[in-house]
């Protein structure tokens, strides 16, 4: 099958996403978020996530097939993200995917969300290069992962010892009184303030700890250090910063964030960085990762923002890949998996 066409249904957090991939060319693409019903709790609700999905599943998936003029028929398989990922949210996404291959009678894949995230790249990119690799930056997952065949071998280079880039940040964000997610935020006041103004501490980057996980993220201190830095100010009666806060501390986790990687490309010889996840959004870091990527040599490969966070795309093209290597679809009862290793790609 030389350009399998593939519907890929996402549902692992707040994101209800059907997107419909013919080989490695996006056909329709449709997103339904429930963030908004999230907001008012600071945080995504599980319970209020599921039912938002219920509700969306089958709106969605119908508008991604009648944006490509095709019906369940001509679709040749169907990918669903299998975990990682909330649980509950997980279940609804699944179990209709594969509610949809039984009726049409169509192969399923479940597959591994993080993984999607480095496949969606192929739609504005092209194929991969040998020896490439990957950086993830997610609400959930700092991860730097070694590609070998996106299909079948994929290594985890480094990965979140405690808080992830994203929640580093919405935590910061609530402390600044920003509405959730705070991420956007902390990057438009980051732009007008000056990174260096505030003194910010880089994760695992010093002494023994930096020298035992030299490609592992911690930002659980960072957020630590700058909370305190905050409430030390207001303690003093002193006005905050917000502009110098957020640019500093995106200074801070971006440094981190490109130097771990492109020291990573060297110890594997990569020549290409692919980067996703929704934090990837983040302008500091894109622009940090370019610029240390052309000063050693690296190709950094940055989607744009609507393929960069969750969507169908991401689930269809890594089916697609999956489809075109021959991988076997998975068992009809195949199970979610909520903390699905970074080294199991599809179930």
């Amino acid at each position: 099958m030389s350009e399998p066409v593939v519907l890929g249904i996402e549902s692992t957090c707040d994101e209800t996403a059907a997107a419909i991939v013919r080989g490695r060319t996006l056909v329709s693409n449709v997103v339904a978020s429930s963030m908004q019903e999230h907001a008012r709790y600071g945080g995504v609700i599980p319970e209020i996530a599921s039912r938002a999905h219920a509700e969306a599943f089958v709106p969605v998936v119908s508008k991604a097939l009648h944006d490509a003029d095709m019906t369940l028929s001509d679709v040749d398989a169907i990918a669903v993200s299998a975990g990682p990922g909330l649980a509950g949210c997980l279940a609804v996404g699944v179990s209709g995917a594969k509610a949809l291959a039984w009726a049409a009678g169509k192969p399923i894949y479940g597959i591994n969300h993080v993984i999607g995230h480095i496949a969606v790249t192929q739609l504005q990119f092209g194929a991969f290069p040998e020896d490439t690799l990957a950086l993830i930056v997610s609400g959930g997952h700092t991860s730097l992962l070694h590609v070998k065949d996106v299909t079948r071998h994929v290594d985890v280079v480094g990965t979140t010892l405690d808080d992830a880039a994203g929640e580093c940040f919405d935590k910061i964000a609530r402390l600044l009184g920003f509405p959730y997610p705070g991420g956007p935020h902390i990057d438009r006041h980051g732009q007008l303030g000056d990174p260096h103004a505030i003194k910010v501490p880089q994760g695992l980057t010093q002494g023994r700890a930096g020298k035992q996980h030299p490609y592992d993220f911690s930002f659980s201190g960072v957020k630590t250090a700058v909370a305190r830095w905050i409430e030390g100010q207001q303690a003093a009666g002193h006005e905050i910063p917000v502009d110098d806060i957020c640019a500093s501390l995106a200074d801070s986790v971006a440094t981190v964030l490109a130097t771990k990687a492109i020291h990573g490309c060297e110890e594997y010889g990569s020549k290409t960085l692919i980067v996703g996840g929704g934090f990837s959004a983040n302008s500091q870091l894109r622009a940090k990762l370019l610029e240390v990527g052309e000063e050693h040599g690296v190709a950094v490969r940055i989607p744009k923002i609507k393929l960069c966070t969750d969507n169908g795309a991401m689930v269809a093209m890594l089916g697609s890949n999956l489809v075109e290597a021959g991988v076997a679809p998975s068992a009809p009862d195949f199970p979610i998996d909520s903390t699905m290793p970074l080294n199991v790609i599809s179930v």
